[in-house]
């Protein structure tokens, strides 16, 4: 999957809109700001795609020795239920391909909902791998040296699992559960054995060589080198080299880093849900707003406080982001901000769900790997399927945390000020709870706007008419409504057709827009269910058509009102719209490399990025700013005010990326897990030079951190600032008239 995006990112304190919301999380990211994810790509199992334009230099001798995992084995996104035996045959019977042509009947597109997972064996599954495996022998006893006797055979390999388990993987995102999760534990083993074998299978590994040595290398289309040289190095780096005891050892390790990665995904999810807290008198929740009252008031009527109201109560406050953003930018009282930001601190950090064992063997693991594949360290192999190398992320990462520091002393400053200035006694002793509440305040009195106030201007269907509007000047592509033609796994998941300007289909997505915190974790993503292909193309069409995901966790409609988006939720819209985009309107044929596929991680927030930035386009966010009930037009002058608050406090926010992305790479390189030193120590280490107010003694956020140890951001993190800066490259020309050029 793509990066995720974590609604507040996956630190200590939420509050930065413009912070990775993830997946995956691939687990999944690019979320979890996020997945959301292992090793990138469109299914849990591909490495990211490369950009079609820039074919790999030719890749030098391949030594033996360095490996990592294949490109489909590394820790998935979060699997589902093993009643996959009709749901799974189903997928397998019809492979979810589709016409090119609108189709007026339903689609044959994967069953997307949830059956009961039985106690029996997910025999759907195992049935699978079986066919799988013969077809695999087949490929290794004849493979030849050619395109079509090679890559074709082996794409409708892994597409035939990447599309189921790709099945299980997104329902375990948004609809899981314990016999889901037995499920999947239960076959989960053989999957990645699976995907081992074939990434370590010599035959096709040699065959893909003998192609890069041919005298017709010259000749094939940049689109198929860069399949070669991809497919070359991820066999390397999934341990085709290694022999006997070393590529035992390597595949243990596989096994256990899956495990570990699913454990420590389903901890966050749970330790989320664990906390709920009941309040019956009004004036402990004093200053939520009239959505987040409503919004905690529905939330208890779900745990069965049936007479429960916004005006009321009880109202049932829960660590999911719209009730935790909530309180922690508009709760007056003081205490209960504090106790609901220790709860999210500390999330998966003790007793049953504690996932401090589990990051320092994911970390072991990791070094271990990275030791028989003959490199220093973890980072190195992430770096290997990247642009960047170690080096000079880590002189990034310092470029822009010295560039911040004085602007976040200055924020910090000035936010002190402001406090005192306001009469609080809060001024001489602000603490971590306290940051996002008198920053929105600070906000609201610097540039005169109200977030809260801003939401019945933007109601998603007005949102969503206006992206979809705004798609189709940029790309000449039409977006339209297509429910009922596949199935979906919630009644509020929409699905779209998107359309070319000769009014052909060109892609499909999903949009599961609402927060669901007993069954779907937390944060925004984008994922694949296909990719484009010509291969599996079926029924007379000359191609298959990519299908995406698209995730968020915003607030669901309240009451008769329809769901009435903050403008940081529409940002994040924008963003995984130009994750979605990317996938969709590919014109590559090959689907090792179409859409998302072959993108090296730290060039996929690009194009997210860039579609975020058009919210601040004047003529895109009027178009979609609009009063539900009144149709009232946002008023410019709000419009000038969002724009001039577009880089408040950035210096904060900048510093609390670095944070997360420098002991990222600190984990993955110096650090050494059998030492004396823990990885919390790191982190106080690191946030010394990345946070002006020092973290608490009992800050466990890296116990969360879902990005590096449940996704595919592991030595990866920095991507999101190397985007953000590339993002700025771009030049909007205006006309007189405000159009974009």
């Amino acid at each position: 999957p793509k990066p995720t995006r974590d609604p507040d990112g996956p630190g200590t304190s939420a509050l930065h809109p413009r912070a990775p919301r993830p997946p995956p999380p691939p687990g999944g990211g690019h979320d979890s700001h996020a997945p959301h994810l292992r090793l990138p790509p469109p299914l849990p199992l591909r490495p990211p795609p490369r950009p079609e334009a820039q074919p790999y230099p030719p890749p030098p001798p391949l030594p033996p020795p360095r490996l990592l995992p294949a490109p489909r084995l590394l820790p998935p996104r979060p699997p589902l239920p093993n009643r996959l035996l009709r749901l799974l045959h189903r997928l397998l019977r019809h492979g979810g391909r589709h016409q090119q042509q609108p189709a007026p009947r339903r689609l044959r597109l994967p069953a997307l909902r949830p059956r009961r997972a039985r106690a029996r064996p997910p025999r759907g599954i195992r049935a699978l791998l079986a066919r799988l495996e013969g077809e695999l022998e087949q490929l290794e006893k004849g493979v030849e040296p050619a395109w079509e006797k090679l890559v074709h055979p082996l794409e409708r390999i892994v597409d035939r699992l990447d599309v189921v388990w790709n099945v299980v993987d997104h329902l375990k995102a948004v609809k899981d559960s314990a016999d889901l999760r037995a499920a999947v534990e239960d076959v989960q083993p053989e999957k990645v054995k699976f995907y081992l074998r074939l990434g370590q299978s010599k035959p096709i590994y040699e065959a893909f060589n003998a192609i890069r040595n041919s005298s017709d290398w010259d000749s094939l289309s940049d689109a198929r080198k860069r399949v070669v040289e991809g497919q070359i190095k991820d066999a390397v780096l999934g341990g085709v080299a290694l022999e006997d005891e070393q590529r035992e050892k390597f595949n243990q390790i596989q096994q256990e880093l899956e495990k570990l990665s699913e454990k420590f995904s389903e901890n966050v999810l749970d330790a989320t849900k664990k906390f709920e807290k009941l309040i019956t008198d009004k004036k402990e929740i004093d200053g939520l707003p009239a959505s987040a009252l409503g919004l905690a008031a529905q939330t208890a009527v779900s745990k069965g406080h049936e007479n429960a109201s916004a005006e009321n109560g009880p109202w049932m406050i829960t660590l999911d982001a719209p009730s935790f953003m909530a309180v922690m930018q508009h709760a007056k009282n003081r205490a209960l901000r504090e106790e609901v930001y220790r709860a999210y601190l500390t999330r998966a950090s003790s007793g049953d769900l504690d996932n401090t064992d589990i990051i320092s063997q994911i970390l072991k693991l990791r070094l271990e790997k990275a030791k028989l594949l003959g490199y220093k360290n973890f980072a190195e192999v992430s770096m290997a399927r990247k642009m960047a190398t170690v080096d000079r992320v880590q002189e990034l990462l310092e470029k822009i945390r010295a560039a911040s520091w004085d602007h976040a002393v200055q924020d910090m400053e000035d936010l002190k000020a402001f406090v005192k200035d306001s009469g609080s006694a809060e001024a001489n002793d602000l603490a971590h709870w306290d940051l996002n509440f008198w920053s929105e305040r600070l906000r609201e009195s610097k540039y005169d706007i109200d977030e809260e106030g801003l939401r019945p201007y933007f109601a998603l269907p007005k949102v969503m008419d206006g992206l979809f509007s705004l798609a189709n000047k940029l790309f000449g592509i039409t977006v339209e409504a297509a429910d009922g033609l596949a199935p979906v796994w919630n009644s509020d998941v929409k699905f779209y057709c998107v359309k070319d300007s000769s009014n052909s289909p060109v892609a499909y997505f999903y949009f599961d827009p609402y927060s669901r915190p007993s069954e779907k974790r937390g944060g925004a993503w984008m994922n694949v269910v296909f990719s484009r292909s010509s291969v599996l193309a079926r029924h007379g069409s000359s191609v298959r058509l990519p299908v995406a995901h698209m995730v968020c966790n915003q607030m669901p409609p309240v009451g008769d009102k329809p769901s009435l988006m903050t403008f940081r939720e529409v940002e994040t819209v924008f963003h995984e719209f130009g994750h979605a985009l990317q996938h969709m309107l590919t014109r590559q044929d090959e689907a090792f490399v179409a859409g998302i596929s072959g993108i090296e991680w730290d060039a996929v927030e690009l194009p997210s990025q860039f579609m975020e930035n058009w919210c601040y386009h004047k003529n895109t966010l009027l178009s979609i700013a609009k009063h539900y009930e009144t149709g009232e037009p946002l008023p410019e002058e709000i419009y000038a005010k969002l724009v001039a608050a577009k880089n408040f406090r950035a210096g904060t926010f900048s510093l609390r990326q670095i944070r997360f992305a420098s002991v990222d790479m600190e984990l993955h390189t110096t650090y050494d897990p059998s030492g004396p030193v823990s990885v919390y120590d790191v982190d106080r280490r690191v946030a010394e030079k990345t946070q002006v107010l020092a973290p608490l003694p009992e800050d466990r956020f890296l116990c969360g951190f879902s990005h590096i140890f449940a996704g595919g951001y592991a030595a990866g993190y920095y991507s999101y600032k190397v985007d953000c800066h590339s993002t700025s490259e771009f030049l909007f020309v205006l006309t007189p008239d405000g159009e974009h050029d």
